[in-house]
């Protein structure tokens, strides 16, 4: 199945979609103003130790000093320092030398550990929130597309989430080609199915990457940045590109130059593929791609049966509803619902990997009274799910006749990224209607009638309401203000929502 991956690249924002079969399956967004941290090397300096928190502010050249809580230091702490003393030896250190590796107990106070002006080699865990600092942690990892290297460790392990008896073959594969390398690895779970010439490529990349953030601590001064985690564009060629990618398109020249040379630096074997787009169109414009993602972030796909999903977003887990719609091309209601299935399992899978939905997914499929029919939906589902590179699990049918299925969650979601809660409805998808909202404006009124006694009452409200006051409900509010004695006027606010209102004593 054939693959290709377009890059749009702008100086605020940079978006990759991933194309097979000529249509959209993935789209990746990265802004330049909302990238993170997390992931990022710095050479921090201690700028204070709390011996009551068990933690230090670490000074890496950010607004605010980061945290660093004694349970994110290595057992094996390497300290580097621009002349002092060693943290744990108390032995002079020359400048520029490397103070070796210092081996304190476990649980040894992080005052034994770490002292004020020393110079640290830390990792973001957290992106700073509000006015608390960045997470920090001594223990280094550098993810990899199939690996993550623990320069300081030597430790070689198996992610967990492969089943228990594949785990031991692959870690005897992982310690044949790691062997007198140094350091440690851990196997990814997108790397089960992996070639020891895929393993040993990112094997390669990771530890070039180790040397290049080696030799930056040597080179620069404390609350430096040693390493950036990957832009987008790098990440595509790392995470993304397979043995189906058979072009990468990308719109801008000098970015094309820079991917190049990252190509060329730690994958060779994507160089090939890499190509400038320069055609009259928007790269984008080749597939649809901004249509496809408007289409994205809506509750309704229609299906080319004429059948349609709905797709519910919440805080818990996402639904699949399906529906047949307007379809009636089978000969009987069976085969009509049996079709539109087989048509929903395909269109589900590829919204999925579109929308990136993760966590707990729902399906609830048209009821089928075939076993036959339940079968061949699910397994079509199932193959569908296969070709996502983001692990997925399904379940079979329940005595509900549903789907219950999980994707993990790798990133925020496309809806997340580029849309907000609707501030006129605050994300339930209704507003009371403008006679509500007068009988509610008259409730309060009468409310403030017995609490005050003003001149005058006015409502400040939105057109729509104002509209129905001065027509439907007139008779209402001059009722009210005979009742109340008091005058009341309208003032209509086109900025307010349908649900604002002012009720303003005069």
């Amino acid at each position: 199945m054939g693959q290709e991956i377009l890059i749009n690249w702008a100086p605020h924002e940079t978006r990759v979609a991933v194309v097979e079969q000529g249509a959209v399956q993935e789209v990746h967004i990265e802004r330049a103003l909302e990238r993170g941290l997390v992931g990022n090397i710095y050479l921090g300096k201690v700028s204070r130790v709390l011996p009551g928190m068990q933690s230090a502010f670490i000074d890496i050249g950010l607004d605010r000093a980061a945290f660093l809580h004694v349970a994110d230091l290595m057992p094996n702490i390497a300290a580097k320092h621009a002349g002092g003393r060693d943290a744990g030896s108390g032995e002079a250190v020359k400048p520029g030398k490397s103070a070796g590796l210092l081996q304190p107990d476990p649980v040894q106070p992080i005052e034994r550990q770490i002292f004020e002006g020393q110079s640290l080699m830390v990792q973001v865990l957290k992106d700073p929130i509000g006015t608390k600092g960045a997470r920090l942690s001594a223990q280094i990892s550098i993810a990899g597309r199939l690996l993550v290297f623990l320069p300081q460790d030597s430790h070689v392990g198996v992610s967990q989430k492969i089943p228990a008896q594949q785990r031991e073959t692959l870690r005897n594969r992982l310690l044949a080609l790691t062997a007198d390398l140094g350091g440690g690895f851990i196997l990814r779970t997108n790397a089960e199915d992996a070639t020891d010439t895929e393993l040993a490529e990112d094997i390669a990349y990771l530890r070039k990457t180790w040397l290049k953030i080696k030799d930056a601590a040597v080179r620069q001064p404390a609350a430096s940045l040693l390493h950036q985690d990957l832009s987008l564009m790098q990440r595509v060629l790392r995470d993304l590109v397979c043995e189906q990618t058979q072009t990468i398109r990308i719109d801008s020249r000098e970015q094309f130059a820079e991917l190049q040379r990252f190509a060329q630096a730690f994958m060779p074997n994507t160089v090939a593929r890499l190509a400038l787009h320069t055609g009259e169109r928007p790269v984008f414009d080749l597939f649809n791609v901004d249509e496809e993602i408007i289409r994205a972030l809506n509750r309704r796909v229609d299906m080319k049966s004429g059948g349609y999903l709905i797709i519910d977003q919440t805080e818990a887990l996402t639904t699949v509803d399906v529906n047949t719609g307007g379809f009636v091309g089978a000969r009987n209601f069976d085969d009509t619902v049996f079709k539109t299935n087989l048509e929903a399992a395909q269109v589900i899978a590829r919204q999925l990997r579109l929308r990136n939905l993760g966590g707990i997914i729902i399906v609830d499929f048209i009821d089928m009274t075939r076993e036959a029919h339940r079968e061949a939906v699910l397994a079509e589902f199932r193959k569908q799910l296969a070709r996502d590179r983001v692990k997925t699990m399904a379940g079979g049918f329940s005595s509900l006749g549903l789907v219950e299925m999980t994707r993990k969650r790798t990133r925020e979601s496309l809806a997340h990224l580029l849309s907000e809660t609707c501030p006129a409805c605050d994300g339930r998808g209704q507003v009371k209607t403008a006679r509500s909202l007068c009988y509610d404006i008259l409730r309060e009124i009468l409310r403030e009638a017995r609490a005050f006694n003003p001149r005058e009452f006015r409502v400040v409200a939105s057109p729509k309401v104002v509209e129905l006051f001065l027509d439907e409900e007139s008779q209402h509010l001059a009722g009210l203000s005979d009742f109340i004695g008091k005058p009341i006027s309208l003032q209509s606010d086109g900025a307010m929502n349908q649900e604002q209102y002012d009720i303003v004593l005069l």
